[in-house]
């Protein structure tokens, strides 16, 4: 298998941490492909016309993407059902996914809007990525004492790597100071083997 990688993408530390826990690191071949907005990948889009990353090769030529996608068929390799439980635990699973699947989205296109030269830049976008994010951060506080007893999942995965990623590139919000619970469960998060042989670097 050939994964397309970056080691900045959250979106492809998800699909790195759960590799690791699985221990699949030996068995696919890392392929860095750099991806962005404005500049389509080329030779990638000959695997995924969206240029986007994490995309598998499977070794028939088979082609997936995204993060969810690839890492349900490589714990399905596995016979591996802890990180997309079978009973009723998959769906909140599933709905922590999505949400930090949508903070990411979320980070990475306020991100972008910062980048802009400042009188490019949409205010009313802006306000909106705020009021968003204020929202999310509001539910995963109020959500963060029950994580841990629902056990290690692709939820958790996905919202510690939207977590890391704000550390990475939104440092000034300090969302450690408005989430304390939500900053202790983070810090269990990290302090995982497969979190902490994932850890995105900026080689930029």
């Amino acid at each position: 298998m050939k994964l397309h990688w970056s080691p900045r993408s959250p979106f492809v530390r998800q699909v790195m941490i759960v590799i690791h826990e699985l221990g699949l690191t030996d068995r696919i071949e890392y392929t860095r492909s750099v991806v962005a907005m404005t500049r389509p990948n080329i030779p990638l889009m000959a695997d995924n016309p969206l240029s986007k990353i994490p995309t598998l090769v499977l070794a028939d030529g088979e082609v997936l993407y995204d993060s969810r996608v690839i890492s349900e068929y490589l714990c399905s390799c596995c016979d591996d059902r802890k990180l997309f439980p079978a009973d009723a635990a998959r769906f909140t699973a599933l709905r922590r996914h999505a949400l930090g699947d949508g903070l990411l989205d979320l980070l990475v296109l306020w991100r972008n809007e910062y980048l802009r030269p400042e009188n490019a830049r949409s205010q009313p976008l802006i306000d909106a990525f705020e009021l968003k994010y204020a929202a999310v951060m509001k539910r995963l506080e109020a959500e963060a004492d029950a994580f841990a007893a629902t056990g290690f999942s692709i939820g958790d995965i996905a919202i510690g790597c939207a977590l890391s990623y704000l550390d990475f590139r939104f440092g000034h919000l300090h969302w450690r100071e408005q989430c304390p619970r939500l900053a202790v469960w983070h810090a269990a998060f990290e302090a995982r083997p497969s979190v902490m042989a994932t850890a995105i670097i900026d080689d930029s």
